[in-house]
């Protein structure tokens, strides 16, 4: 794909200070695009381990009916804050701040981002807004406790620290709209010399695509929080239906942007999946342009789809078609990415390493997910499952099964690169394996509680439900205790793993033509760029360099 050398006698990016700086502030005051990236990674993946105990304890309560370890009030806090720091502090941004500020530049023949001190704002205005969000819990009236997605009345009336945990939310949608910002000029101003746009990988397409809804979207969740702290500080009769406001209206604004949020989570894991699909099978990527183009479809009609989650809130029967409608035809784009992916594998020469099986889990929970989604997509058999089990599990597939499984393939991947650094490649086969069993324990048998009409966010259930609701436990238990194991044998890996190459995959991309881990400012010399994305021939030129 490209000229570029491989620079091993180079002291790789994490030996060498950007600044005037050394020892910690040489990290804490850079403006390296992988430097930023790795300490999102540290602050991320710690949220995420929050995030996870928190999920571990729910599923505890539930693990019989009544009461075991809490009570309905911390029951519901730990809830809101599950959601919250898995949504806003995990999901959104982990593949795009991490993944995206790594190996965007790079991709694309980049010594760096476009704007190296935004970067640095950004990951800054991240942290700032978490640790808003860890102080909510502590300031008097208590953790919030109105689910994840502060639905009106109840934020309004709660006495619990709302404000604080909505401006949390608000100063984390600058940091999203900051790296978009970033990541689009980047893509248009940066790219070496002979990448056009169709020489570009599929990961700097879905990631592009994701930076036009963070920069889009993120100002209508911003104005809704604003206007709810407004009404819980002024009595404003926006949303309150008791001071003359409309609650529904909440829910619009909300969903504006939430649903397009989803495709910031999901967009940057298909790119992921359409990077370790070919590397894998040994074959250029079938449907190029197909792919790149449905990476935008998704983001172009991801907009107009709101409306699903609001069909038993009341709307008009014309809105509720329309909507409906819409909600199929976002699926057509996705249905492409699968079947493209699928032909790329097909009579390719495939090396099952772990990246690849991580991939191969994905693409089952995702087409469940997806699948289920159309379920509820259509009217007459939304308002039979709305707000009931089937919304949890459907969701869960979409965002952990999707996003959160491509964030686990991304980083068996680029470890390697990232770190210079080969972890143990039986311990991670048998991960993706026992995460995979864990995953359908825990999710799968709450279809079936959302078929038989057990409603979402309760704290205590029936009888009927136990037998369902102790296997999903059980398989909380082998998920979490597989997320802990591959924590256990990356940070290993980070001291005492074997010293990797510079192409351990196989790859083709630019990343795979430069040193592991990459040398201060990614290249000798910007690339130019003489192959097309994905064409395996490099190899033997790679071999040679």
């Amino acid at each position: 794909m490209a000229d570029a050398t491989t620079a091993v006698a180079e002291k790789p990016y994490y030996q060498v200070s950007t600044n005037k700086h050394s020892g910690i502030l040489s990290w804490l005051l850079t403006t390296d695009h992988k430097r930023i990236g790795l300490m999102y990674f540290a602050a991320i993946i710690t949220f995420f381990l929050v995030g996870v105990i928190i999920g571990v304890l729910m599923r505890l309560e539930l693990i019989a009916p009544g009461r075991t370890i809490m009570g309905p009030q911390t029951y519901n806090e730990l809830f809101t804050l599950h959601g919250v720091i898995m949504i806003f502090l995990f999901i959104i941004p982990g593949l795009p701040a991490i993944f995206g500020n790594f190996f965007l530049p790079i991709q694309i023949g980049a010594r760096d981002v476009a704007f190296p001190r935004l970067n640095l704002l950004s990951y800054y205005i991240y942290v700032i807004g978490a640790i808003m969000a860890l102080t909510s819990l502590f300031l008097p009236g208590g953790p919030i406790d109105t689910g994840w997605t502060f639905y009106i009345p109840y934020s309004i009336r709660s006495t619990t620290n709302v404000s604080m945990a909505l401006l949390a939310a608000f100063v984390l949608g600058f940091s999203s709209i900051l790296t978009g910002i970033n990541f689009i000029t980047t893509v248009h101003r940066m790219r070496a010399p002979g990448m056009g746009w169709f020489r570009m990988p599929l990961f700097v397409w879905a990631t592009y695509a994701t930076a036009w809804i963070q920069v889009i979207a993120t100002p209508v969740i911003g104005i809704t929080i604003l206007l709810v702290v407004i009404e819980r500080a002024f009595g404003v009769g926006i949303f309150d239906p008791a001071l003359g406001g409309d609650p529904i209206l909440f829910q619009h604004l909300f969903w504006i942007y939430s649903h397009p949020a989803v495709y910031i989570m999901i967009l940057p894991a298909m790119g992921v999946v359409s990077e370790i699909i070919p590397t894998f099978s040994r074959r250029t990527i079938f449907g190029y342009k197909q792919i790149a183009y449905s990476s935008l479809a998704i983001a172009f009609i991801g907009y107009l789809v709101w409306g699903h989650h609001m069909f038993s809130s009341g709307m008009s029967d014309t809105d509720a078609m329309i909507f409906s409608l819409l909600t199929f035809l976002v699926a057509l784009p996705s249905g492409v990415k699968i079947f493209n992916w699928v032909a790329t594998m097909y009579k390719g020469s495939i090396d099952p390493q772990p990246p690849f099986l991580w991939v191969m889990a994905f693409i089952v929970l995702f087409s469940i997910g997806g699948l289920t989604g159309l379920v509820l997509g259509s009217l007459a058999t939304d308002i039979h499952l709305t707000d009931t089990y089937f919304v949890v599990a459907h969701f869960h597939y979409v965002m952990f099964g999707g996003t959160g499984t491509i964030f686990f393939a991304a980083l068996h991947y680029w470890f390697p690169k990232m770190f210079g650094k080969m972890y143990n490649i039986k311990f991670s086969k048998i991960a993706v394996v026992t995460y995979f069993i864990g995953f359908n324990m825990l999710y799968f048998p709450k279809f079936i509680m959302g078929y038989m009409g057990m409603p979402r966010r309760y704290y205590d259930y029936l009888p009927m439900f136990t037998p369902y609701q102790r296997i999903s436990t059980i398989g909380s238990w082998i998920l979490a205790g597989t997320i802990f194991f591959m924590v256990g044998y990356f940070i290993h890996a980070l001291y005492k793993g074997k010293k990797a190459t510079s192409n351990p995959w196989g790859g083709v991309t630019l990343e795979w033509h430069i040193s592991s881990p990459p040398i201060m400012e990614n290249f000798h010399e910007i690339p130019t760029i003489t192959h097309e994305p994905y064409d395996f021939s490099q190899l033997k030129e790679m071999k040679n360099e």
